[in-house]
């Protein structure tokens, strides 16, 4: 048996998932992949190619990307800040924050709230994100933030006069060959189960895991986009091409060099323009990707990772919180996983 396939059917043996998919390779070459496990631990349902999975944050580059093609098409700059597309920001503490603070996770904005708690209504969550005081001036630190990205889908929408998941399908997915991506899935059914969700009272099976994104019932900037295998595959491959998709371009090579260039060495943890780095010690991404590597962790347990020196990737899909978030297995496997497949991919 393969090893990423030994680890993963080790690991869903242990209940760390009921599902997992995974693919390594470079822009023309697949060293592994495969799928395992069923949709739920209640199903005898398989997952299969045409099975989707709930990338959860895993969109926020995503969004990114859609971002910095705005950019090249000067719709927007970096330095434009919230109050500039968002008129409602002016006059608060959060009118100065400037788009590449939101992409580096430098905002000062407050991450990992659970507004959906008190905040019934889309009006209601986003009067909540405009009224939480700032941990700090922006740029001092990084504090990884959900909200700061659901504003930047707002200000991508308010700028391009179009509606986030037009912007996602027409600049990103499209041009990279990921043909099942989008905001929800076509039928529930095909979707992989993620937590037995005590605010809803059910496992959550074809909706969007995130409560804020619930609440939110749009397209969101920080979570919300369901994928296949194969269109993480491809997004892989379009990252390790440098922008360049199987249908068209998502980002010129300026625009390629720009997202992924380190912009908080400066400071505590390292982050592109809306990428993970890699850490020194510790990091998600394993021992072995190079130092300029970048990728993304979803919360439902999916990430993808891409060694631009070495022009390869890794995907790994599960559904870790099924059938609850209180599930730590996923932490060390993505770096066992993430070895392993760098392993494989530099021959």
């Amino acid at each position: 048996m393969p090893v990423i396939e030994e680890l993963l059917t080790e690991a869903r043996r242990r209940r760390a998932f009921s599902a997992a998919a995974w693919s390594v390779g470079t822009t023309d070459q697949t060293h592994s992949r495969g799928l395992l496990g069923t949709t739920a631990w209640s199903s005898e349902v398989a997952v299969t190619e045409d099975s989707r999975w709930d990338l959860a944050s895993v969109t926020k580059p995503v969004v990114a990307m859609a971002v910095l093609s705005l950019v090249e098409d000067g719709v927007l700059t970096l330095d434009d800040t919230i109050a500039d597309h968002l008129p409602s920001y002016a006059g608060t503490d959060k009118a100065g924050i400037r788009i590449r603070e939101l992409l580096t996770h430098t905002s000062g904005i407050p991450g990992q709230q659970p507004l959906y708690r008190w905040a019934r209504t889309r009006d209601e969550l986003l009067a909540a994100i405009r009224a939480l005081p700032l941990l700090g001036p922006p740029g001092a630190q990084v504090a990884y933030s959900s909200q700061g990205f659901i504003l930047l889908g707002l200000i991508a929408e308010a700028a391009a006069e179009a509606t986030l998941d037009v912007l996602v399908a027409e600049r990103v997915t499209r041009p990279a060959g990921m043909s099942g991506t989008g905001f929800g899935v076509p039928d529930p059914g095909v979707a992989v189960a993620t937590e037995d969700d005590p605010w809803r009272g059910r496992v959550v099976q074809g909706e969007v895991h995130d409560e804020n994104a619930v609440v939110l019932g749009a397209p969101a900037g920080h979570a919300g986009l369901f994928g296949t295998l194969a269109d993480l595959e491809a997004l892989g491959r379009t990252l390790c091409a440098r922008g360049c998709g199987a249908a068209g371009r998502v980002l010129t090579e300026a625009g390629y060099a720009a997202m992924i260039a380190p912009r908080t060495d400066q400071l505590a943890s390292r982050r592109t323009l809306g990428w993970q780095g890699v850490d020194p010690v510790d990091s998600v991404a394993g021992d072995l990707i190079g130092a300029r590597g970048y990728g993304h962790l979803g919360f439902t347990g999916t990430s993808l990772w891409v060694d631009p020196e070495r022009g390869s990737y890794v995907v790994l899909l599960t559904n870790r919180v099924h059938p609850t978030r209180q599930n730590p297995a996923i932490g060390r496997l993505r770096r066992t996983v993430n070895n392993a497949g760098f392993a494989l991919a530099s021959g």
